[in-house]
């Protein structure tokens, strides 16, 4: 194999570090371009983010929409004075700044497609636009912008999302997905509005790649290299704090410190933080899950 153009060849096909949303998150979370999945030329994109970029095109149309019932929601607030028949009502700004935000990046790559492609411009409303370029989805991944075309649709549906639900979930990359053959990256999400209910792992390639946070426990063991180390914060025992068995395993914090009690697990105190011992609390929380089993 041989590097041309920045791109690697083995003589049938170009491969380079794919420029997606997706990828690009990968390489912020373990910190190296090595974590970018592979483009194939001429797709600036791999296979995953553009799957990811096309999914959120679909969405953003319902997004823009529930922005809209989020005008007179709670929310960064100024007073509505004109363009509307209830002059002087609360009006949330941000879901009229996001709902602003989705239309401009809709209408600025669209225009792009519409002038390099020569096609008829679509319709100015959301839907129609989204329609527009998931047409010509393939010739952007394709584009020389194809990264910020996937970085500014991620960013508008991360914002749209929060306008939604103020309260959303807090995401934590996990690293690479574990299930054999699959290039997706794995992510914690943990529902702010629901402390007490168990993370829930996803992959970005594989929807049905899916576990609940406490099997992460076990999951880990199967990552790829580097990706145990790093959640355990060692190479071997790995030690939990409270905060994270409660959000794994979907129990109040006040139960970790009653099971850490009643079972003596072991622990250690790092920066005035305690600590447990990943066994001791897969032990005990493994019986009081299949308890609770036979007896629901």
């Amino acid at each position: 194999m041989q590097e041309v153009n920045g791109a690697v060849t083995d003589g049938l096909e170009r491969v380079a570090p794919c420029r997606g949303a997706g990828c690009r998150a990968r390489e912020a979370a373990g910190r190296g371009k090595q974590h970018r999945r592979l483009a194939t030329a001429p797709a600036l994109l791999c296979a995953a983010c553009r799957a990811r970029l096309g999914l959120e095109l679909m969405r953003l149309p319902g997004l823009y929409e529930e922005c809209a019932l989020a005008l007179g929601a709670s929310g960064p607030r100024r007073e509505k004075v004109s363009g509307g028949p209830l002059p002087g009502m609360p009006f949330n700004a941000t879901a009229a700044d996001v709902r602003a935000a989705v239309m401009g990046v809709l209408g600025a790559w669209a225009a792009l497609v519409v002038q390099e492609r020569g096609a008829a411009a679509p319709r100015r409303d959301a839907a129609a636009l989204s329609r527009f370029l998931l047409q010509h989805v393939g010739w952007l991944a394709a584009h020389p912008a194809a990264g910020e075309f996937s970085e500014e649709v991620a960013r508008v549906v991360r914002r749209a999302r929060r306008v939604i639900d103020p309260d959303a979930a807090r995401q934590v990359a996990v690293g690479g997905c574990v299930e054999p053959g699959c290039t997706g990256s794995l992510t914690a999400t943990v529902r702010a509005r629901a402390p007490h209910e168990p993370a829930e792992i996803t992959c970005d390639a594989d929807a049905a790649h899916h576990w609940l946070g406490h099997q992460w426990l076990q999951l880990s063991r199967r990552a790829r290299p580097g990706a145990a180390s790093r959640a355990a914060g060692t190479a071997g025992t790995r030690w939990l704090s409270a905060a994270d068995i409660a959000r794994l395993w979907g129990i109040a914090p006040g139960s970790v410190y009653r099971h850490a009690s009643q079972a003596q697990w072991r622990r250690q105190t790092r920066s005035g933080r305690t600590y447990y011992h990943e066994a001791d609390v897969q032990r005990t929380l493994e019986a009081r899950r299949a308890t609770t089993a036979a007896t629901g």
